[in-house]
């Protein structure tokens, strides 16, 4: 049973779990027994965090059903190792070497030495930053809503919203808070702090320590924290301006809102794009172009670490740094003036080219299934759940049940890692000693 297997593995055991607990009728509204493919469906969608919904969650679940979904969502935002160590942690269990060795490849930590006070970190920046989710969404829903209510609704949308879940429980997403600048900036700022990932948030958290102290040692920032907050400013800027220029014109989108809140729904649109799912417009009325670029960034993601999906953004970085380096002419990739190993090269390659292989293939299977559907909704659609974002034109719960299991198996795919996935199946690979010779190959 190696690290992989046991991953996904773990993951598979919480979504029949969560899957069992959706179809009791005490998850329903109705009362009655869920249907096993919309339990299953929305199980799958909640544990790996993407938000895709085949019935409306607000409406046909009930208050149980709600709290499961939220607390699948958390299972698998924090990961299944982080949850499971966490809960052996609360039960008074030392770690055995195979789960400090789990915790160290499945966290990319340099060593196993405190482990438990990393997960202990996890858990507590989880917390922090929810509750101050709540707290501040709760005069917006509470005024609306009234207080038990509203109470709620900032609880589940500050989950969700850490978790890069997607899950909301108005029938129109967050539409109606289109204008709202309180509900737009805490959901955009829990999606960005909860996809850029743990380590970028505790080297912030020590910068800020040290200056506030005035302390004389410098802080040396990681590459890591300088790739993926350069690349995600650079993706959101990009973004905003991108949505607004080309959806502006677009009355069914942003043309009927005035000027500061068509701001507004570009920057959320941003956001949600990346990896969190919450509809700030109606995104079956967008236009072609619109949802392209909802696509490319649906299909960059998050950052490692995080609870956001796609191929990341340290990958994106390394394959376009891969071809600065070929156009200037050098043999090696650098990135702030470091050299990035030919290993990690590799890596980004590997995760590039079965994440394309997914999605084709889940393309075409579900063009298959369902032949009339329009193909910019069913590649949006499939590049959704493969990178566990949640967005959809509307077409989730009209489509065959052959193509919701072929999205059950997109979203799982997205959210464990092909390249996890793979070494799962065939088992981790073994180093060689043995050394080929070198050929030239004409390549582009």
């Amino acid at each position: 049973m190696t690290v992989s297997r046991t991953v996904c593995l773990g993951f598979l055991a919480v979504i029949v779990v969560g899957t069992v607990l959706l179809m009791m009728p005490f998850s329903t509204s109705s009362g009655t027994w869920n249907d096993p493919i919309v339990a299953l469906f929305t199980s799958t969608s909640a544990v790996c965090v993407t938000g895709l919904a085949v019935v409306d969650t607000g409406t046909d679940f009930s208050f149980w059903g709600q709290l499961c979904i939220l607390l699948l969502a958390q299972i698998g935002g924090l990961g299944y190792m982080t949850t499971t160590t966490f809960l052996i942690m609360l039960v008074g269990r030392k770690f055995s070497l195979r789960q400090k060795i789990a915790i160290q490849q499945t966290l990319d930590r340099p060593g196993m030495h405190g482990s438990s006070q990393v997960i202990q970190s996890i858990i507590a920046t989880t917390m922090i930053f929810e509750i101050t989710g709540v707290f501040l969404l709760m005069p917006a829903f509470v005024a609306d809503y009234g207080w038990d209510q509203g109470v709620w609704l900032a609880i589940f949308h500050s989950v969700s919203a850490w978790n890069n879940a997607g899950f909301s429980l108005f029938s129109d997403g967050l539409i109606r808070y289109q204008s709202s600048w309180l509900v737009v900036f805490t959901i955009t700022m829990l999606i960005i702090f909860g996809g850029i990932g743990y380590q970028v948030i505790l080297e912030t958290y020590l910068w800020l320590r040290d200056r506030l102290l005035n302390k004389t040692t410098n802080l040396v920032l990681s590459l890591d924290f300088k790739v993926a907050c350069s690349t995600t400013l650079i993706l959101l800027f990009t973004g905003t301006i991108a949505f607004f220029i080309i959806e502006t014109k677009n009355i069914k989108t942003f043309g009927s809102l005035n000027l500061p809140t068509q701001f507004l729904a570009a920057w959320f649109q941003s956001v949600t794009s990346r990896t969190a799912g919450f509809n700030g417009i109606d995104i079956g009325q967008m236009t072609s172009a619109g949802l392209f670029i909802t696509i490319a960034l649906m299909f960059i993601g998050a950052s490692p670490g995080g609870t956001g999906g796609g191929i990341k953004t340290t990958t994106l970085r390394v394959l376009t740094s891969c071809t600065k380096s070929i156009l200037q002419g050098k043999e090696e990739v650098l990135l702030y003036e470091r050299k990035i190993a030919i290993s990690l090269i590799l890596k980004a390659v590997a995760v590039l080219v079965g994440s394309v292989a997914m999605l084709v293939l889940s393309t075409v299977l579900i063009s298959i299934t369902d032949p009339k559907l329009n193909f910019i909704q069913l590649l949006f659609e499939v590049v959704s759940a493969f990178a566990t974002v949640g967005l959809s034109t509307g077409i989730t719960s009209s489509v065959s049940v052959p193509a919701k299991l072929i999205l059950i198996v997109t979203m799982y795919v997205g959210r464990v890692g092909v390249l996890l996935l793979m070494a799962a199946v065939l088992g981790d690979p073994r180093p060689s000693r043995v050394h080929y010779p070198e050929e030239n190959l004409l390549v582009g």
